[in-house]
């Protein structure tokens, strides 16, 4: 049987399996000059290059939503909502 490969792509999308050391995984977040996401270093797809502001961006917007809606209130809103009738006319 041969031997599959450990990196590539497939239908355009990045994947790499190779056993990941500190240092591919360190430098692999962080990459001045590229865009604002990088292929990751283990696994399949891409992942946020920290280097980069817009990835800073992304990352205190979903932080943001993340707090708001775990202080948004008691969550339990619609426990305490009324059934509503519902009339069908069958003209």
């Amino acid at each position: 049987m041969a031997d599959k490969p450990q990196t590539g792509e497939l239908f355009g999308i990045p994947y790499n399996f190779e056993r990941p050391s500190v240092g591919r995984l360190l430098s692999s977040y962080w990459k001045p000059g590229k865009g604002m996401l990088v292929k990751k270093p283990f696994g399949i797809g891409y992942t946020l290059n920290l280097a980069n502001w817009r990835s800073w961006l992304v990352l205190v917007v979903a932080g943001a939503l993340l707090y708001q809606e775990r202080s948004s209130g008691d969550g339990d809103a619609d426990e305490e909502a009324e059934p509503v009738e519902v009339v069908v006319d069958d003209d």
